[in-house]
């Protein structure tokens, strides 16, 4: 698998000529650019794909194969695509465009030195590093506007149905206690509450824990955290899977229980946080993410590089001259 992500990255870098590589790609000890992500509109360093010629765009989507699971990859590409349809329902008001997405490198896949890059604009940021033969991939966000297309009530686009259906289902399947354990709030965040800040700030778990549940709700509840994890690849979801506690995780709701009222989940666990918010445009406008406290940006992985013996200076620091 790291094999492939090399591989993908050193094609899109062969591709380019030398006023696009300039552009594209930045030192991985860039801790303030490789930490300054986000999820709305606008632009970004980097190149954009609306600008890349047709192969250059081909191996951009190569890159995002190589780490994300294949169903993955599918919303990915339906969450890109839904910018020409919001642009649509807009009047063109925003210039939105299937193309304003990003990509930049940090450092590159030569030597042994750690590198990454970030594949970002409107509701996507896949944020990868790879150290030493380790690939981290968070911040992973995905969203989408709308997140449902309708036609005479029936659905006929939805790039995350399961996020909000297994939320339900783990509801429906709670007891009386366990749901008033859960539902820690009649109100809804304005947004997700870690939004695009580059650390998560540790809080308190609130909600239900497994034990909690009770076996089939609990059973649920880690599903949920699966279907979020899975978004990788199978070798990488299931190294991190592996360092799940599934009995210190944490579910709350806030906002309605009504389907198409807004409404907000988290899951929290001592390494884990996943937020989910649908709560504008009527509750059709979905924002996830999943992020590891101490691992977010690859940062577990550098920090564990220049520990290492032929280290002396720490990659978080620049060398002056």
């Amino acid at each position: 698998m790291l094999h492939d992500v090399t591989d993908a990255t050193r094609r899109f870098i062969g591709l380019l000529d030398a006023d696009q590589r300039e552009h594209a790609i930045r030192a991985v000890t860039d801790d303030d650019l490789r930490h300054r992500w986000g999820y709305a509109p606008g632009t970004r360093p980097g190149l954009v794909l609306g600008d890349l010629r047709r192969d250059q765009r081909k191996a951009v989507h190569g890159m995002l194969t190589t780490v994300l699971s294949p169903h993955t990859y599918s919303q990915a590409a339906a969450v890109m695509a839904l910018e020409d349809v919001l642009d649509h329902r807009e009047g063109g008001h925003r210039d939105r465009h299937s193309g304003d997405y990003w990509t930049i490198l940090f450092g590159t896949p030569d030597g042994d030195e750690p590198w990454g890059w970030r594949i970002e604009g409107h509701h996507l940021s896949v944020n990868v590093v790879v150290a030493d033969g380790h690939v981290s991939a968070t911040p992973f966000f995905l969203g989408a506007n709308p997140a449902r297309v309708t036609y005479r009530g029936r659905v006929v686009g939805q790039p995350l149905p399961l996020e909000e259906e297994l939320a339900r289902e783990l509801l429906d399947r709670m007891d009386p206690t366990a749901r008033r354990l859960a539902v820690v709030s009649d109100l809804t965040p304005h947004d997700i509450r870690s939004s695009d800040s580059p650390r998560i700030n540790p809080s308190e778990p609130v909600g239900v824990t497994p034990a909690q549940l009770g076996k089939p709700a609990g059973k649920l509840l880690v599903d949920i955290v699966r279907l979020y994890l899975d978004r990788l690849r199978h070798e990488l979801a299931d190294k991190e899977f592996a360092q799940i506690d599934q009995e210190r995780l944490h579910f709350s709701w806030e906002g309605s229980l009504r389907r198409g009222e807004g409404h907000y989940y988290r899951v929290q666990g001592p390494e884990l946080l996943i937020e989910y918010d649908n709560t504008f445009n009527e509750a059709n406008h979905i924002h996830t993410v999943w992020r590891r406290h101490s691992g977010d940006f690859g940062d577990d992985l550098l920090a564990a590089h220049c520990d290492a013996p032929r280290h002396t200076v720490p990659l978080g620091v620049a060398q002056k001259g």
